[in-house]
């Protein structure tokens, strides 16, 4: 079947300009022109725009989900069962949320009781989540099993004093980064900055730091789309992390 761009703006439910927009930027093309001049759209054309709206639906930028869905190595099976993936984790930090909301409000109301530490645990466990789903199969095949229960297991049990910490610490490693991807140089003092920055957030929930594994872990940043997607803020922001680590550590 095909639409025309007015048809397939209504079936996904977007509009024609955006339709037009992705046209120009070359993210998603129509399958032809007709003789009157308008954009045709066919099968392939619908499951792509399908593709960029579930990115986008996972908080991905545009730009960055053109180089991903533009990229020689891209596997539209693949980014389906990651797509996949990623929503049932979303579904599973939801319903940690939602559970301790419900526990919060029986609290509240006199039903039951509830620890400091018990009123955080759905956060911790969203992103224990998160983690699992970005670097989880990775990590576990370059550093085992047991080092991820013991990362995971830290994060459990920090303080809330730590939990906030941690995620100003992830925060300021992306405001830094920011700023010093600005000067070019990863070797500059605000890219420098920025590793000490990232380290100081892993320690947070890793059971021990080496410099070979915050290498390994920038490496792992670039080599993969999932990863690279998080710090891709401007094409190229992730390499220049990598590279600013690796100079920091020391460890190519």
């Amino acid at each position: 079947m095909e639409y025309s761009v007015h048809k397939l703006g209504r079936l996904a439910g977007v509009s024609t300009r955006t339709l037009r927009y992705y046209d120009e930027i070359g993210i998603l093309k129509p399958a032809r022109i007709n003789s009157s001049g308008y954009r045709i759209y066919g099968q392939a054309e619908v499951g792509r725009l399908q593709q960029i709206l579930f990115y986008k639906a996972l908080g991905v930028k545009l730009d960055v989900i053109k180089q991903i869905m533009t990229s020689p190595g891209y596997d539209e099976a693949r980014a389906l069962q990651e797509h996949r993936a990623q929503l049932l984790d979303k579904r599973k930090q939801l319903d940690a949320l939602i559970a301790n909301v419900e526990k919060t409000i029986a609290s509240r109301e006199g039903r039951a009781t509830m620890t400091d530490q018990e009123k955080f645990e759905g956060f911790k466990q969203q992103l224990i989540e998160e983690n699992e789903a970005k670097y989880g199969k990775e990590i576990r095949e370059k550093y085992g099993e047991d080092a991820v229960k013991r990362s995971n297991e830290k994060l459990k049990n920090m303080t809330q004093e730590e939990y906030d910490e941690m995620k100003r610490l992830g925060q300021a490693v992306l405001d830094t980064l920011a700023k010093a991807f600005e000067t070019g140089d990863p070797g500059s003092e605000l890219a420098q900055q920025t590793a000490e920055l990232h380290k100081q957030w892993l320690t947070h929930s890793w059971s021990a730091y080496s410099k070979e594994a915050h290498a390994g872990l920038a490496q792992m940043y670039v080599d993969d789309e999932r990863f690279t997607a998080y710090y891709e803020k401007q094409p190229g922001m992730t390499a220049f992390l990598r590279d600013a680590i690796h100079i920091y550590t020391g460890v190519k």
